[in-house]
């Protein structure tokens, strides 16, 4: 990994958010398709009943966008969004939401089943993660939060950019970052480093199917990926796993 993206996850990202959380709404809605992907990505949780009962987590959930996509597939649920910009965080507690929807500064890979036992009055059903294990400094203790933080059975569905595997995905995320995304950025927020950021960290970050392993590695099971449509197809992707009904169970012990 490159030295200047480790450093920035190790703090400086999460400033970066603060600093852009006004103007990004405005950013991603430049992007086709980005609300309609997070609502595939919800979709593919496989959610029962409208989420009647259901108690879901939405780990980065940024300004809301994400737990927007998570409400529209699960209306009947508890969802507690969590996110370590409190920029973010104050951009997603001005929209609208129900009182069953609840928003909490923190770092995702710090929170624990009692954390969940407190906010949400027991473990997830499913936890939802959009754009967050690449920016992890430590994705692997990331994932073994997620899968911590799950009901035996329950699911992770985690909607992210990997491009490692295909040097024409590659290309065209670059092409994008350079073309659009790193000057619209410079313009609507004053300063790109945040930008320049998101296209390394896509390159530098997992491909799939070393993604898939991370997470058979952190002990989740049935773990798949799928991608998603337009012209994001072959860079964005739903990778997905559950917890085991029993311990042991998904690496065969």
């Amino acid at each position: 990994m490159d030295t200047t993206t480790r450093t920035m996850k190790d703090g400086p990202v999460t400033r970066e958010f603060d600093h852009a959380a006004g103007a990004y709404d405005r950013l991603v809605a430049a992007n086709p398709g980005y609300h309609a992907h997070l609502r595939i990505s919800a979709r593919r949780l496989g959610l029962p009943d409208r989420g009647r009962g259901l108690r879901l987590i939405d780990l980065g959930c940024g300004t809301g966008a994400s737990t927007a996509a998570l409400l529209r597939e699960a209306p009947a649920a508890r969802i507690a969004g969590v996110d370590a910009s409190r920029g973010m965080l104050d951009a997603a507690r001005g929209k609208p939401w129900p009182d069953s929807v609840s928003f909490h500064r923190g770092r995702a890979e710090e929170l624990t089943p009692a954390w969940a036992e407190k906010h949400l009055g027991g473990p997830a059903d499913a936890v939802f993660g959009a754009y967050l294990v690449r920016n992890c400094p430590d994705p692997d203790a990331l994932l073994a939060t997620a899968r911590s933080l799950l009901r035996p059975g329950g699911r992770l569905v985690l909607h992210e950019y990997s491009v490692a595997d295909s040097a024409s995905a590659r290309a065209v995320w670059t092409a994008v970052c350079w073309g659009v995304v790193i000057p619209a950025g410079r313009i609507m927020t004053g300063r790109a480093d945040l930008f320049r950021y998101l296209w390394r960290s896509v390159l530098e970050f997992d491909g799939r199917t070393a993604l898939l392993d991370r997470m058979r590695r952190a002990g989740l099971e049935s773990v798949a990926d799928a991608p998603l449509p337009g012209w994001q197809y072959g860079l964005t992707h739903t990778f997905a796993g559950g917890r085991p009904l029993t311990e042991g169970a998904a690496d065969g012990r």
